[in-house]
This record gives structure tokens, sequence and C-alpha cells, in this order.
């Protein structure tokens, strides 16, 4: 048994999954209202993100199930004790990370979102799920929440904020990434200047496509 499949944190990041497969973008008008090449294009931006964002604050934006478990087995089977997430929202992949944490016998995770309603959310979830005494929420934009206090060595980092920093995440805490640290980078295609940095060998990575909407990533030197 894991801290991931035993109560309170199986039967609530079941109750999180299901309300998240039950919601949709679609659903809020000035979403809806969008064209796909629109919604496609305020995805790669770096300058209108944050309005886009803004209209989903009140949806999860989950990793899909299988993300949480390949989160937890990274986290996991890398025995890290320190994490790195960008993009907080409700705090599922916080729950996979903080379990992983618990069950390699602790460490700190740093997580951020700029979203004031999520970073309630996700800190009434982490308390539910008997993790929150690993986990630390930074709130505001991670360019400065993420260029402060940060462990000397990290030995995993999520992305799954605004698709269009992932490059600039990346390059902020570069330097502290061990040999060895994993990198996961949701909804990557939509950075394909992240994309085109990472499958770079010569800039340090190996990385692949991970399933439909993941961007696996280790840090080679």
């Amino acid at each position: 048994m894991t801290t991931l499949t035993q109560v309170p944190l199986a039967s609530l990041l079941d109750r999180l999954f299901d309300e998240a497969d039950a919601t949709s973008p679609a659903a809020i008008p000035a979403v809806a209202e969008l064209s796909s090449e629109e919604r496609s294009r305020l995805m790669r931006s770096k300058t209108d993100y944050r309005a886009f964002y803004a209209h989903l604050k009140d949806l999860p934006l989950a990793v899909s199930r299988e993300t949480g478990v390949l989160l937890y087995m990274l986290a996991r089977g890398g025995r890290a004790q320190t994490i790195v997430e960008f993009g907080t929202s409700f705090g599922i992949s916080t729950l996979h990370l903080a379990a992983a944490l618990r069950d390699n016998g602790g460490g700190r995770l740093i997580t951020t979102e700029f979203e004031p309603s999520k970073v309630k959310r996700a800190r009434e979830n982490l308390v539910a799920g008997g993790v929150a005494g690993l986990v630390e929420i930074r709130e505001g934009d991670a360019l400065q929440t993420l260029a402060v206090d940060l462990p000397e060595h990290i030995d995993l980092l999520l992305l799954d904020g605004a698709k269009a920093l992932y490059p600039e995440i990346l390059h902020l805490l570069e330097s502290r990434l061990r040999p060895g640290a994993y990198i996961v980078a949701d909804n990557a295609d939509y950075s394909p200047e992240y994309l085109a940095y990472v499958r770079a060998p010569a800039n340090g990575y190996l990385s692949t496509p991970f399933g439909d909407d993941v961007e696996l990533s280790m840090r080679s030197r």
C-alpha cells in the first residue's frame, strides 16, 4: 500500500478526478465563443495568457489520471526530496507528488499559482489529503515566486501552468536541476519553443513524448 492508494488520499483523488471529468472549458461562455484557432493562439501567447486563464479559474485543469500516477512513480522511484511545480490549480498533481514525498520519507514541494481562488481550493485539498505539511504554495507570478528561496538541487520539475512560459520557467530553474532530474511538461505541444529546446541533445536533456499530452525529459548533465 502507498499513500496514493490509501484513505484519505485515494478517495479524495477519485472525487476530484470525477469532478474534473464533469467540467469543460466549453461550458464557460467567454471560452466557448472562441474559435479553436484563437484558443490555440491564447494558449501559446506570452502576453495574453493571464486573461485567458482568468476565465478558467473555476476549472480544475487537471492532469490525467495516468499522468498523476506517472508523477508519483517518477518521484517515488527517483527518491525525490525536492520538487517544484509550475501551475497548482486545484492541487490534483500536487497531491500525487506530495504522496510520493511522504512515501520517500519526507521532503519539500514548492508549487506556484497566480489565481487566488485556486490557491484556496488547493490548500483545502492538501489538508483533506493529509499532505499539506509537505507543500509550500506560492501565490503570484511564477517568474517572480520561483526566482527566490529555492533548494540547492531539484529532483523533479512539473510544468503545468501557462504553456507559453515553459521555456522561461525551465531556464529559471535549470541550474538547480540535478543530473538525472525529471521534467514533466503537460500539454507541451502548445510550446514549440520548449520542445525544441529539450529535444536538442546539446542543451543537456534526453526527451521524449509520453502518452498523448506529456513531454518527459531528463537532465543528462
